[in-house]
């Protein structure tokens, strides 16, 4: 039987997934480059989490290989992050947000491997389905090829990330964790920004936010980051980083349909793209249903 407490900490991943699915519309309000935004929202992230583990006197101690574990696992979600958003500006917000339905086959693939567990087929087929949904909409929106495939590889990350701080939350506090991480994720953009600049692959973009960007960032840091990544990372201890993934796929159908409220016309789509994404949502819906069913058949025997 379910408990009350896994019901309201299950409403409480969906309510984080729901902020995260605005962070792409974010990305297109801002004028600064995606390298840069990050950098900024990583920043103002670390000092934020920096007070708040300060404050509540918890220790910012942890051991050397720790430290540089949650460090280059920064770095990763730093990429995952530059990714994101610059999927979002070459193609659009739904598009870049239905890539990122992939986190749960990659997350079905990596997760074994890290843990040293079998693989579940149940986890590889609903993988499978929300990747199928994604098949559809790249089929019919192929003239988003790029945005979409700068979005499968952002998943891929966030997919990585996601499993190594499953292991890590189980000894390490997760306000700790998040603090380390995004210290990681500024000095990783902050030498990505050196050389993009240093590239000119930053399309003229500025690097200095406007004054209505830091409204945006100040959202992103404080309330995507801060709030939401800490908390997700608690989470971590109730639920596998399968089951976060899956339900952070839903993170298109809000995003989308945030998207379409936000920029009218411009967020509108085939009707292949929406058939996909349901598909996707499929795949979330389906999984603890079939979990439920498999864990009474197990209990029945």
């Amino acid at each position: 039987m379910i408990s009350s407490s896994s019901v309201r900490s299950y409403l409480h991943l969906h309510f984080l997934v729901l902020i995260w699915g605005f962070t792409a519309i974010v990305g297109l309000m801002v004028s600064i480059s995606p390298v840069a935004l990050v950098l900024y929202r990583t920043l103002i992230a670390a000092i934020g989490l920096g007070l708040v583990i300060f404050f509540r006197k918890k220790k910012f101690q942890a051991s050397r290989r720790d430290w540089l574990r949650m460090l280059l696992i920064g770095f990763v979600l730093s990429a995952h992050w530059m990714l994101f958003f610059a999927s979002a500006r070459v193609s659009t917000a739904s598009v870049c947000l239905a890539g990122m339905a992939t986190t749960s086959l990659w997350t079905s693939l990596i997760e074994p491997l890290v843990n040293r567990r079998p693989v579940r087929p149940l986890e590889v087929g609903l993988g499978i389905l929300a990747f199928a949904g994604l098949y559809v909409v790249f089929r019919f929106e192929f003239d988003h090829a790029l945005g979409l495939l700068l979005a499968l590889a952002s998943a891929l990350l966030a997919a990585t990330f996601t499993v190594a701080n499953s292991r890590l939350v189980q000894r390490i506090d997760a306000y700790v964790i998040t603090f380390y991480e995004m210290v990681g994720a500024t000095l990783f953009s902050l030498i990505f920004l050196g050389i993009s600049e240093y590239r000119d692959w930053n399309g003229g973009a500025p690097f200095i936010p406007a004054g209505g960007d830091w409204i945006w960032i100040l959202f992103l840091a404080l309330v995507c980051t801060v709030y939401a990544s800490t908390m997700a990372t608690q989470l971590m201890k109730q639920f596998s980083a399968y089951l976060i993934n899956l339900t952070i796929n839903l993170e298109p159908v809000y995003g989308i349909a945030l998207a379409f409220f936000i920029f009218g016309e411009k967020e509108r789509m085939t009707q292949e793209f929406y058939m996909g994404t349901l598909l996707i949502l499929l795949a979330v819906l389906l999984y603890p249903v079939l979990t439920s069913a498999l864990w009474r058949k197990s209990a029945a025997k």
